[in-house]
């Protein structure tokens, strides 16, 4: 079983996208037992699915702050288990602000769960406020959607930051497992440049594969549909089953051998500050 995060706290970088279609592929083509977990404010990874943030009375919110059992709340879509968002969660960091271990709640409320999942997919909101830590003190990995842009390469010593400490003090098996780059164009330079730079100080997290700008990806959301179900010959289909494959197999390389990986050291931090100070304005 894997439980992991999809955190990158810039918004419109493919977070929601990258979650719901590995999601998808892993359900629908793997034959996968999966829960998605909506834990952005702003629902997108509902609505992508078509479960309504402003129609859905009861959500992840009552889950965390209510005590709520997740089957109360729990819908079934395209072959996922989803725990929804509504507008309700745009208040759960201030009311979790005075909870006595509030960084557990999340946790607490779906740890029963964990084992009638092969994956727990969190969508984590563009932010890192107490949701997003919520989500990596339940995660056992991160994965970092990410653009192949230098303002997107200045936010990432900032996120490994706030990992480093999740792990130092709430949750000490999380690990970053990968970077993985969205609306990616090959063809110009500085897509190059800045995956080559993420690369250099991210050796061996960043998948080799990689999600091409796809209008059909655009489009999959306005149906309520995955991508992988909406054209599933599409190239951004195609593009996130070759991550999905990717994932699979550095998950069995990991279960033969636990140590193939390199584990998130405060160094990671010191690197990429140090990649943010040579990038131009």
């Amino acid at each position: 079983m894997s439980i992991i995060a999809f955190m990158n706290q810039k918004g419109g970088v493919g977070k929601t996208t990258t979650a719901v279609t590995i999601g998808s592929i892993l359900a629908a083509e793997h034959r996968k037992k999966v829960l998605l977990v909506d834990l952005d404010p702003q629902g997108n990874l509902s609505d992508h699915l078509s479960i309504d943030p402003n129609e859905t009375e009861k959500s992840i919110y009552d889950v965390i702050i209510g005590g709520l059992a997740p089957e109360a709340v729990m819908q079934k879509v395209h072959g996922l288990d989803v725990l929804p968002a509504n507008i309700d969660l745009s208040g759960a960091e201030v009311e979790l602000a005075g909870m006595m271990m509030r960084e557990t709640r999340l946790k607490k409320a779906l740890d029963p769960l964990a084992d009638k999942y092969d994956y727990i997919l969190l969508d984590c909101p563009p932010s890192l406020g107490l949701l997003t830590i919520s989500g990596l003190t339940f995660a056992q990995q991160v994965i970092v959607p990410m653009q192949a842009e230098y303002l997107a390469l200045r936010g990432l010593s900032q996120l490994i930051h706030t990992i480093g400490l999740v792990r130092e003090h709430l949750n000490p098996e999380l690990d970053v497992s990968g970077v993985v780059f969205c609306m990616y164009d090959g063809r110009t330079n500085l897509s190059r440049d800045v995956r080559a730079e993420v690369e250099n100080h991210f050796p061996g997290r960043v998948y080799a594969s990689v999600i091409r700008k796809n209008i059909r990806m655009a489009e999959a959301p306005s149906h309520g549909l995955p991508v992988n179900l909406y054209d599933p010959q599409c190239a951004g289909a195609q593009d996130y089953r070759a991550v999905v494959n990717e994932l699979l197999s550095r998950e069995g390389m990991q279960d033969k051998n636990p140590s193939c990986r390199q584990p998130l050291w405060k160094g990671d931090e010191a690197r990429l500050a140090a990649a943010e100070s040579e990038t131009p304005e």
